[in-house]
Parts: C-alpha cells; sequence; structure tokens
C-alpha cells in the first residue's frame, strides 16, 4: 500500500469509497443506525410528544401520544427518564466505556514504564481501542447530558457543576492521548525517546487524576448513599476497570494479534492474565469489605433485597469464574476466550449494579407526602428499580458501533495494529 508523509507519521493511501463499502463496516454501520434509532426515539419523546388534554383523550384515547401524556400526568413517567431514576444506563455504559478505555491506557503505559517488551509491540493498537471506547462513552453521556441544551452550559456557566469538572479533563485527556499514540506510530525516533518517561509519567498521573475526578461527581451526589459512603471510591474505579479492561485486552489480542505474534502470543496472554488475576483479587477482597462501611439502608438493599440475584451474579461472573478459569494459566484460545467474556460481562453487570443500586433506596426524607412518593397516584415505594426503556438499550448498541467506526479509521490511515519495535 502506497504510504504519504506527514509529520513523522507514514499515512496509508486508500479508497474512501472502499474502506466505507467494506464487508469488515456492516456491522459497525447496522450499530450505529440502531443507535441513531433510539437517539430520533428519545429526542421525539423529549421535545415533540403532545401535552395531554381531555379533548384529546375524547378524540383518539388509543394513540401513542395521549398514552404517554396520561403516564407523565398520572404517573410522572416521561419517555425513557423517569425522575425518581435519573441515572440509568446512559451513565451505566458512559461509565464502562470510558473507565475501561482510560483503565487499557492506564495499563499500557505501566507496562511500557516497567519496560515489558511484549506490551511495547502492541501499545499502539491497545491504545487506539482505549480511545476508541472513550469516544464510545462520550456519545453515550451526550445523550443523556441533553445536548440540544449544551449551549446554556456556556451562556449560564455553573462551574460547580459536575459537567465543569468533565469538559476540561476531556479537552485535555483526549489530545494527551492522541499525542501518546503518534509517538508510538512516528518514525522520529530521536523525539519520541527524549518524550517517552515523561509522557508516560504524566499519563498515569493524568489518568490517577481522571478517577479522582469521576469519583468525585459521584460523590458530590449526597442523596445517594450508596456512593458517597463507598470508601476509596478512586481505587474502586480503578481496580474495577483493570478488571474490566484485562478481559477486553484478552479479546482484542487473541482477534488482533493471533496471526502476527503466533508463538508469541502467549507471552502476551500470560502478561495479561497476570494482570486479570491480581485486579480481580484486590476488586473480590475490596467488595467484600466496602459493604461493611456502606449506609445500610442500601447495602441491605445490595446484599440481602431486591439486587441481591445481580450482585452475586456480578460477582461470579467478573471475578469467580474467570478466576478459576485463568489461574490453572491455561494458554488455551477457547478458555481464555471464555474468561474474558465472563469478565466483560461480570465488570458490565457490575456497573449496573453500582448505578441503578444508587437509585434502589428511596432517596432523603422529605417534608410532606413521604421521599417514595413522585406523584399523586402513584403507589408509596421503599425501593426503586426501572428497567431501561428500548430505546436506551439502543442508543448503548449505537456506542459499540462508534468504538468500531473510530478504530477502524485509525487503522485504516495507520495501521495500529502492526507489531511496532520502538
Amino acid at each position: 500500500m502506497e504510504k504519504s508523509q506527514i509529520a513523522g507519521l507514514h499515512i496509508n493511501q486508500f479508497s474512501l469509497k472502499d474502506f466505507l463499502l467494506s464487508k469488515s463496516m456492516i456491522l459497525p454501520y447496522i450499530l450505529l443506525a440502531l443507535g441513531l434509532w433510539g437517539l430520533c426515539d428519545v429526542y421525539s419523546q423529549r421535545y415533540f410528544l403532545s401535552a395531554i388534554n381531555a379533548h384529546d383523550m375524547a378524540i383518539n384515547p388509543q394513540s401513542k401520544e395521549v398514552l404517554n401524556g396520561l403516564k407523565e400526568v398520572i404517573w410522572g413517567e416521561g419517555g425513557e427518564v423517569k425522575r425518581e431514576a435519573p441515572w440509568t444506563l446512559y451513565i451505566v455504559n458512559y461509565m464502562y466505556m470510558v473507565y475501561s478505555g482510560s483503565g487499557i491506557i492506564f495499563l499500557v503505559a505501566l507496562a511500557e514504564l516497567l519496560n515489558i517488551d511484549i506490551i511495547k509491540k502492541t501499545a499502539a493498537g491497545f491504545m487506539t481501542l482505549g480511545l476508541a471506547m472513550i469516544f464510545g462513552g462520550l456519545f453515550t453521556i451526550a445523550v443523556d447530558l441533553n445536548i440540544l441544551h449544551m449551549h446554556w452550559m456556556f451562556l449560564s456557566p455553573h462551574f460547580t457543576a459536575g459537567m465543569w469538572l468533565m469538559l476540561p479533563l476531556y479537552i485535555i485527556y483526549i489530545p494527551f492521548v492522541m499525542f501518546e499514540i503518534y509517538l508510538l506510530i512516528t518514525d522520529r525516533y530521536d523525539i519520541a525517546k527524549k518524550l517517552a518517561v515523561p509522557i508516560l509519567l504524566l499519563s498515569i498521573v493524568v489518568d490517577i487524576i481522571e478517577y479522582y475526578i469521576q469519583a468525585r461527581l459521584f460523590y458530590m451526589n449526597t442523596a445517594r448513599h450508596l456512593w458517597t459512603t463507598y470508601p476509596m471510591l478512586t481505587v474502586y474505579f480503578i481496580v474495577s476497570s483493570f478488571v474490566a479492561s484485562s478481559g477486553l485486552m484478552m479479546l482484542y489480542s487473541m482477534i488482533t494479534y493471533k496471526d502476527s505474534l503466533k508463538e508469541k502470543l502467549s507471552d502476551l496472554l500470560d502478561y495479561l492474565v497476570g494482570v486479570a488475576l491480581y485486579s480481580m483479587v484486590i476488586l473480590g477482597a475490596y467488595e467484600a469489605t466496602a459493604y461493611l462501611f456502606i449506609d445500610k439502608a442500601w447495602g441491605g438493599v445490595m446484599l440481602f433485597g431486591e439486587f441481591k440475584f445481580y450482585f452475586f451474579a456480578y460477582i461470579i461472573a467478573a471475578v469467580g469464574i474467570p478466576f478459576v478459569i485463568l489461574f490453572r494459566r491455561t494458554h488455551s484460545i477457547f478458555w481464555i476466550t471464555v474468561a474474558s467474556i465472563f469478565i466483560i460481562c461480570g465488570t458490565y453487570l457490575g456497573r449496573i449494579m453500582f448505578v441503578y443500586g444508587g437509585n434502589a433506596f428511596p432517596m432523603s426524607d422529605s417534608f410532606g407526602t413521604g421521599f417514595q412518593k413522585y406523584g399523586e397516584y402513584e403507589p408509596i415505594k421503599d425501593y426503586i428499580f426501572f428497567l431501561p426503556h428500548y430505546s436506551e438499550i439502543l442508543i448503548i448498541l449505537g456506542s459499540i458501533g462508534v468504538v468500531m467506526i473510530v478504530y477502524k479509521t485509525i487503522e485504516a490511515l495507520f495501521s495500529i495494529s502492526k507489531l511496532n519495535n520502538h
């Protein structure tokens, strides 16, 4: 393939038409189309549902608009977001993708500082995967943050709001990661070698700051004691993201490097399996002790109440089963794939537990009709849980499409999955 060179980067010259119409893009297009379908449905419900009145009910009582209007009036339910459960699947997916993507970047930076050769050869591919996941997470959160009104954030800024913690973070973090990838694939070796160590150290510092800010956002939500009483929330986010990231990195390695690494693939998998095992031990120890500190009302719901099945399913899937498989130090591609899938699904369930668990118990003891009651005709509740609206699920699928398109575009331009000898 012919290449052009800009700023030390070798850029592949390829047919854009062939790339966009290639078979490998079919799945990303399908996922993105589902996401756009969900996006259209969300915004139609947020902005275009008609107001309900007696005339509407008499003329067309079975219409979708009338039924949605009645739900809003009587039960306080409107569209995909419920007033008593505002942090739902959007936040789950944002957390999973951004934290896991950052975890991949964090682990690669640590491995490079430790001079682990097999990671240095594959660092560009891993970091690009991490960056693509961050974009997928930001796509999800943009829907939750109501992007049609985003300009008010700048016209009437509230600098103590969580968004003003996130915005500077990503304005710095994303270009920083891009510069790291540039150093990995540039042919300006002298510059790359001079900047390698300070950039890697800065990368780790920036990653820790990112996890701290994210933990701070949850800790600021004082009504939800599940989050505010979690001990060392930053550490929890880092360790749980390491578990998720190791599963993603193992699966990615077997898909991407099976042919190019050949016998060296076992060295890469050995390292990633070791990271996964240590991370799972720490995560298991954390979960075993954290609930000694969590608000008792929330702890009861999570461990002994309606959430107990999901909590123990998360522990078994994210830690128990993969630990047993990987502890054997097997080199079987099949069993490592099985363990990776359990880790990915289990850690995603863990994020669901964390976010939905924060809404599970009534938030505060307010004056009047009671903290469990949100509408005149709504029954009093001591436990709150809503299954996600289908449009939320479609948007999550769309975010996977975003990840795939970002990764495939960078791969087509720079061949980042090729082994690098920097």
